[in-house]
């Protein structure tokens, strides 16, 4: 049989691995940070029916500008932005590819602050940008100072900054966001993935956009909109950073039915981000149960926990999905990761903790 070994591959790529979660089959899944929650039914009748309309003309190519569906995304950002300041693609992944190719590339160096989204290098490997890693302070947080000093310890091209943080969802603040573009003449990309799961009077890095053309804030419907397999990534950014992400983009790249579904949900927003709420409750019920317990859970504005304390992260991710739980180990010593789900999971997930909590030995 035929192996990577036996083809002419690209030789930097030889030697690396795809990116992917295990995806087992288990009662309980929480190690990819999805919304457990399904679509509400009134909003996936609304959704295939549109998808039904698009299906008509189908033999057409789609919009390649998908004017209604930017239209759509400004008017759900608010802060007065325009359809001419929003991308979309196939998940915030290719949005995020698309920045790499337009403003990465040979000679140019990407700043990360791991632990975090690690498919960030992955952008910088296939668009040959190089990797620079800059530290965090302490439980995994981001000051100002920290940041510049690491901005001008690598003199990079690209920032990219996930707030708040994933795996740790460590919430970043807009201070931190104005020094690090300040400190430097490349582009920053704030990664609001998980936005919605934010605090209610938190603001956004929307705010930042007016005057900083050389910011980018990006967004997914993965997650608060239940989308995940819908794949629909956006972000936001002065109109000439648009312009240069349509010069990298494959024609087309947004399918008349990806278009369509994500009008369908945006349509029914308020509906959608009711279950952001209860998201939020288990969240916090999970991190309450787990301090009992014994473990450190770091503050979370996401949909998800990162909790430490585990003398044997493997063995205790191995009796979890023993008991049909399944989380994500993600090499951080002392630490696993749990998505917050329905009240059944939590549920699930925290009588297995007990059971467990011996393995883990949490102190």
């Amino acid at each position: 049989m035929t192996s990577l070994a036996d083809l002419p591959l690209r030789p930097d790529l030889v030697g690396r691995t795809a990116y992917g979660a295990p995806m087992l089959h288990v009662p309980v899944t929480l190690n990819t940070n999805e919304n457990t929650h399904p679509v509400p039914d009134a909003v996936r009748a609304d959704i295939v029916a549109r998808v039904a309309d698009a299906l008509g003309t189908v033999n057409r190519y789609p919009d390649r500008e998908f004017t209604e569906l930017r239209e759509a995304l400004a008017a759900y950002l608010g802060h007065d932005l325009a359809p001419e300041q929003v991308w979309a693609a196939n998940g915030s992944n290719e949005v995020l590819q698309h920045v790499f190719q337009a403003f990465g590339g040979p000679g140019r160096t990407l700043l990360t602050f791991p632990p975090t989204y690690s498919m960030y290098p992955n952008y910088a490997a296939t668009s040959f940008t190089a990797v620079a890693e800059g530290r965090r302070d302490e439980r995994f947080e981001l000051s100002a100072e920290t940041v510049v000093a690491e901005i001008r310890r690598t003199r990079p091209d690209v920032v990219v900054i996930a707030a708040p943080n994933n795996p740790t969802g460590t919430p970043v603040a807009l201070d931190v966001l104005e020094a690090a573009y300040d400190a430097f003449d490349g582009v920053l990309v704030v990664d609001e993935a998980y936005a919605e799961f934010m605090p209610a009077e938190a603001p956004s890095a929307l705010t930042l956009l007016p005057g900083r053309p050389r910011l980018a804030v990006a967004r997914t419907m993965s997650k608060a909109f239940a989308f995940a397999g819908a794949r629909l990534g956006y972000l936001a950014a002065d109109p000439a950073f648009v312009d240069a992400l349509r010069l990298v983009r494959l024609p087309y790249h947004l399918s008349a039915i990806t278009q369509a579904a994500a009008l369908g949900a945006l349509a029914h927003a308020p509906e959608m981000m009711r279950m952001v709420e209860d998201i939020r409750q288990q969240r916090d019920r999970m991190a309450e149960g787990l301090r009992s317990l014994g473990y450190d859970v770091a503050p979370s504005w996401t949909n998800f926990l990162l909790f430490s304390g585990v003398d044997d992260p493997a063995a205790l991710w191995r009796g979890l999905l023993e008991r049909g739980v399944l989380v994500r180990d993600l090499a951080i010593p002392g630490a696993l990761r749990v998505s917050a789900g329905t009240a059944a999971e939590t549920d699930a997930f925290l009588d297995a903790m007990r059971a467990l909590t011996p393995i883990g030995a949490a102190r």
